[in-house]
């Protein structure tokens, strides 16, 4: 578990959001994010520290560039 960062529901969240591959968190937050507005997320801007912010861009990229076969 990482130490230091918010609340410890917030902690297990995040512990379980790491435990998935790449794809699986972009797909994760973006099949959580549907339908949210923009203003209603102004309240985390901020609130995530660069190295977390480095890992998404890197899965979105990642994710990006694949094709799925299946889709």
């Amino acid at each position: 578990m990482r130490e230091g960062r918010g609340t410890s529901v917030e902690q297990e969240i995040l512990d379980e959001i790491y435990k998935l591959r790449k794809g699986q968190q972009v797909e994760f937050a973006k099949s959580e994010m549907k339908g949210i507005p923009g203003k209603a997320l102004l309240r985390f801007a901020g609130t995530i520290d660069r190295e977390d912010l480095d890992r998404m861009a890197e899965a979105i990229q990642a994710d990006c560039e694949g094709v799925n076969p299946n889709e």
